[in-house]
């Protein structure tokens, strides 16, 4: 690996070092606005039959397995009903089967890519979803206020937590070109463009070695790129055009070290809170970068924000798409909703 890109990993982890205690002092205060529209309730007590979703080749895996059990023995509860994903299948089969046993709550342990498949099968059923957060990012769960680092407190949580409804959203994702389309639930914020790009290009080995930090490495080789034209409509409002290098859609805001990226975004709202990007230079992508770190409230030419609950974006030319940090391919339109209150998982 050559110096510079060491000099910019080292770089980007003083950078986000910074960013975490600056977020992160007032975290508990800025989350509790997550909560918009109705207080954390309590499951009905009693038994609970328990189904568990967990990608086995996590690190705490087993760990995990045999905390759950040890819990639900200790509760009186029957066996747990574990269901484990594979290479070829992340959860899509699993959860089905999941549901099929007619549990409670169904615990999802692994990363986000696990915890999204999983959501886009519980979204509408009423059936409570735990989040055992055992991947890089684990952003669903930062954004419910976990702390991704208790393995024993978050298996606690999704047993005997309360629980409460959010928002889930789903992406159409067509290309023109291909003749491929297909579409997809995410969570957190899913995107197309810049973003995407570095997602599908971040390296899987640098990745293991130093977590989220790998992605400031792709992120640097992708800021040199000229702008798209794109049309955007949102709500069904007559459509805009634009030249961009990504766009976000926001179901809520926080990322990994502390970062509120979008602080307006509220995870049981009702709508999205879209980003559109477009800077040209590269004090253009500084100007976007201290902005996030230090949140100014200053609008930027160059990075606006939109609230909506349906966008659809078109391109004459594929761009790269996103869901949740996971690479969707590529597509020329992207149509996305919110679904509200569709997702019931349990909380603190």
């Amino acid at each position: 690996m050559s110096n510079w890109i060491l000099y910019v990993i080292l770089a980007g982890g003083v950078v986000f070092a910074v960013s975490s205690w600056w977020g992160v002092r007032r975290l508990r205060a800025r989350h509790t606005r997550s909560a918009v529209r109705e207080d954390a309730h309590k499951p009905e007590a009693g038994l609970q039959r328990v189904a568990v979703i967990l990608n086995p080749v996590k690190a705490k895996a087993e760990d995990a397995r045999r905390i759950i059990r040890e819990a639900c023995h200790l509760a009186g509860w029957d066996e747990p009903r574990f269901f484990d994903t594979t290479a070829e299948d992340p959860g899509h089969s699993q959860a089905k089967a999941a549901l099929a046993y007619r549990p409670d709550v169904v615990l999802v342990g692994g990363g986000d890519g696990t915890v999204r498949v999983v959501a886009e099968t519980l979204a509408h059923t009423d059936v409570a979803m735990g989040l055992i957060p055992l991947g890089t990012g684990n952003l669903l769960a930062r954004n419910v206020n976990l702390d991704v680092n208790d393995l024993r407190g978050n298996i606690h949580t999704a047993l005997f937590g309360h629980q409460r409804y959010i928002d889930t959203a789903r992406m159409a994702i067509h290309n023109e070109r291909t003749g491929a389309s297909s579409e997809h639930a995410f969570l957190v914020i899913a995107g197309m463009g810049l973003d995407a790009e570095v997602v599908g290009d971040t390296n899987d080995g640098l990745k293991k070695a130093v977590g989220w930090l790998a992605y400031t490495e792709a992120g640097v080789r992708h800021l040199p790129g000229r702008r798209k034209r794109v049309t955007i409509a949102m709500d069904d409002a007559p459509e805009q055009s634009r030249k961009i290098r990504s766009v976000l859609f926001a179901n809520c805001g926080l990322i990994p070290g502390g970062i509120d990226f979008i602080p307006g975004a509220m995870i049981d709202d009702g709508v999205l809170d879209v980003v559109v990007m477009s800077p040209r230079s590269a004090i253009g992508w500084i100007a976007v970068y201290t902005k996030i770190l230090f949140k100014h409230n200053r609008n930027l030419p160059v990075m606006n924000y939109y609230r909506s609950g349906k966008v659809v974006i078109s391109s004459s030319e594929p761009m790269a798409t996103q869901l949740d940090g996971d690479p969707s391919g590529e597509a020329t339109k992207v149509t996305v909703k919110v679904e509200p209150r569709s997702l019931l998982v349990r909380v603190q």
